[in-house]
Parts: structure tokens; sequence; C-alpha cells
């Protein structure tokens, strides 16, 4: 850790800099995480780590230098090699005025308060219950629990002080049989831990386990397929990822007009749901603010401290929305709409309960969640994927057995205009995607026709 606060190093940074203009962000991130398997806490431990990003502006060149761990005698080396190399640089396309006029947080002086073991105070004990129940009846339970804590400083020649701290939990849970041949899944996401109901998840794993004593062997093909939450994030999750601006514009993407120019505006869903992120969504907050380390074809540099609102990328079906900076934004005409960290879909008013949806179902499949996504063609967004921990067979609105892991091919595009049925939504946890990004809430879908393309071997 550094010997000087973060808000120090960065008053420094711009103080040393010789550039036209400089951004600097200081990031100091603290986790806490326990491991367990076969009933028994396994390990846990605590890390701290920091990094300071100096970006450099001479004319529209610019200079990026990223480095963990940065003392106070490196200061100097690490803003004159951004400084050399913005100099150094060929023109940035994307090269706006920086940001003005954004009040500072008020919270700027405050000194970091790094999360800790003690995060856990009351959920240890509670999966030290669970642990005996599941032991009590013939499960094993393996899984990690992790929260993280990162602290984001950014300060800019222009006068921009902004902070943002983002508390981020999730537990994975997997039970298993005595003799280790059935599996389930379940996960959550928290901001501290003390919303985890692990005995509810450890219940519901039970259930699947029951359900998983009847095999049934099904062919590939299309079924009726309920998604619950979890896949839908993950589904959702990679829409989001793909629906850069600049990509639909240079006709590369699945949102990229057919004469030209994007989709936006055109209706993608059959029922009226609502793809969007908020940084005040109620138990999913995230920074109001860009905090752009470096520029791409969704974010730009020059951006940093833009304020961010909520944002319907999708809303009543209609495509609302792209990922925008600035710069993109002037070349297609639509509104400036960077990326937020968190994605909540809703669907129509009185959406039900995956249950009740599960007890209304003649026959189709329920998952439990998806694994190992990969894109296939972006021009569709089909990705394709396999099913993981839980297949099950529903007959005349009972589960009956599980049955086989497919190979699926899917867009999540396409599949919003087949999609027949929107759950409640609840907060949740997607399986592929949560190192990555896990505020997310989302109904449980109903498709009629989900494409199974092949049997899988994988358990």
């Amino acid at each position: 850790m550094s010997e000087h606060s973060p808000q120090e190093m960065v008053e420094k940074a711009l103080g040393l800099s010789t550039a036209d203009r400089c951004v600097v962000l200081a990031d100091e991130r603290s986790t806490a995480n326990l491991r367990f398997a076969a009933n028994t806490l396994t390990t846990n431990g605590v890390a701290r780590s920091s990094r300071l990003t100096v970006i450099s502006i001479s004319g529209r060149g610019v200079g990026v230098v990223s480095r963990a761990a940065v003392r106070p005698e490196q200061l100097a080396g690490v803003v004159e090699a951004a400084d050399r190399a913005s100099r150094e640089a060929q023109p940035a396309e994307d090269a706006r005025e920086l940001v003005e006029g954004v009040p500072p947080s008020p919270h700027w002086d405050e000194p970091v308060r790094p999360t800790d073991i003690d995060v856990f105070a009351a959920f240890a004990p509670a999966l030290g219950e669970t642990f005996a129940a599941a032991q009590a009846g013939g499960r094993k339970l393996y899984g990690f629990a992790e929260h993280r804590l990162t602290s984001t400083f950014l300060g800019t020649s222009t006068g921009l002080r902004l902070r943002h701290d983002q508390p981020t939990g999730r537990l994975e849970l997997n039970a298993k049989s005595g003799d280790l041949k059935r599996s389930a899944w379940t996960g959550v996401s928290t901001r501290d831990f003390t919303d985890v109901d692990v005995a509810a998840l450890d219940s519901s794993l039970a259930q699947r386990l029951e359900w998983a004593k009847n095999r049934i062997d099904l062919p590939a093909g299309r079924y009726e397929t309920l998604l619950p939450p979890s896949a839908v994030a993950d589904l959702m999750i990679y829409l989001f990822w793909s629906a850069g601006a600049r990509d639909a514009l240079d006709g590369r993407s699945v949102f990229s007009g057919p004469g030209g120019g994007t989709r936006v505006g055109e209706q993608l869903a059959t029922l009226p749901l609502t793809l969007s992120s908020d940084p005040a969504a109620e138990g999913l907050e995230c920074a109001p603010f860009v905090m752009a380390h470096a520029s791409s074809r969704e974010s730009s540099v020059f951006d940093n401290g833009l304020p961010l609102a909520r944002t319907d990328w999708i809303r009543d079906g209609r495509l609302e929305a792209l990922l925008q900076t600035r710069y993109s934004a002037e070349l297609s005409g639509l509104a400036v709409t960077p990326a937020v960290d968190n994605l909540v879909m809703g669907g129509p008013e009185g959406g039900r309960s995956l249950e009740e949806m599960i007890a209304s179902t003649e026959r189709g499949l329920l998952l439990t969640c998806l694994w190992y996504i990969r894109e296939v063609d972006p021009q569709t967004l089909l990705v394709t994927g396999l099913t993981r921990d839980g297949v099950y067979l529903v007959e005349h609105g009972e589960v009956v057995g599980e049955v086989n892991n497919f190979r699926f091919n899917e867009s999540p595009v396409d599949l919003l205009g087949r999609v027949t049925e929107a759950g409640a939504s609840e907060r949740t946890l997607p399986r592929e995607w949560n190192d990555y990004f896990q505020r997310t809430a989302m109904p449980p879908l109903r498709v009629p026709d989900f494409n199974m393309s092949t049997v899988s071997q994988a358990s």
C-alpha cells in the first residue's frame, strides 16, 4: 500500500504533469473471502491492493500509464512516462474537452475503510448451521463467499474531485449428493452479506437434488423452457456488452441497421420488456459518473467524470439506446449514454414467481444456469454454451426428474422476440459472468422453443 493517501497521490500526480491536461484515477481495493468444501470451511483470507492510472493529454494525443502499488518516490516516473507517451501519440479520434463543473464528492477527504473478515460476522454462524443441516440430510456443500470494496478517486486538471466506494459481494453454493453423482448450484449477490439467507438457499438445493433422483434422457431439439433469473442475467449481460454504438454504426453488430445506422427505435420484443441501468437502483447502487481507465470503442478517457443517470436500453420491447461516448453520440446523432455498472430487466405488471410459472407448465424444461457462453456470430449475436448443475423436466405443473445436459444455440436478441411470459424480477447472480458483472435483477422467462442443439456429456 502507498505511504500517501490515494487523495494525496491524485493531487501530487496532477501537480507533476507537464501535459496540457491530465486525469488521474487511484483505485484502492480490499477483499475478504471464505471457501468451503464437503461441509467444512477450508480457507479464509483478506487482501488489499492499489492501482494508479495517469492519463496525460498533449494536444489531441493521449498517454495512459497504469501501475500497481505505486510508491511516492515512483510517482514522478509514472507521470513523466504518461506525459511522454501523450506527446508521442497520434491524435485521438475521440478527443474532447475534459468534463468540467461537476461538484466534488462530499466524502472526498475521508479515509478509505477497507472491508475485512468481519463482513461475515452474521453470515458465518448461519453457514455453520447450514453445514450441519446439509450433513444430516446427506448433502455436501461446496463454494465460496467473497466481499470486495473498491474506492476510486478521480481527479482532473479541470478541477474534478470525485470519489466512489463500491461494495460487491457474492455467494456461490453447490450441493452434491453423498455419492457425488447429483449436483445443484445457486448463487446470490449482496452488498454486505446481511441479507443472505443461506438456509433458504440450501433448502432449494436439497429440493433439486431430490428432483435429480429420477433421471430422464431427452434428445436435442426445441423445448418450451423456463429460464431462471440467473440464466437470463447471463444472456442480457452479453447483449449489453454487445450494444456498442460504434460497432452498430460500422455494420458489425446485431444492432446495425439494414440500410446503415443503427436499429435504435426498432421493436425487439413482443412483450413490454424493459432493460435498464440506474446508478441509484436499490440494492444495486453503482458509480454515478464515468470512470474510464482507457479508451475503447465503448468508452473514452475524455468522458471521465461525466454524470450517469438511469438509461433505458430497451423500453417496452423497443430498442432505445446503445453504449455511447460523447464522440460516438456525435457520429450517431443519438443521446450520450455511457455504460452503467448494473442491469435490470422488468416485464409486465403482476409477473409470477418461477414456482408459479412451473405450476402452469404443461411440458417443458426448467434450467438452473448457463455455462461456457461463447459468441458464434456477431451479426445476429448468436451464442452457444452449455447447461449445468440441473436441467429438469416439468410435466403437468410438476418437476418429474432431471434430464441430461445440452449445448444450446440462441441469440439473446432473437430470444426477446419469442418470450411468451416474464415473471417477477428479483436480484440475482449470473453464473457465467459474475467475475466481471454482479449487479443484476432479472425475471424468469418462458421461451416456447429454446434451441437445445445437441446433447452434452458435461455433468
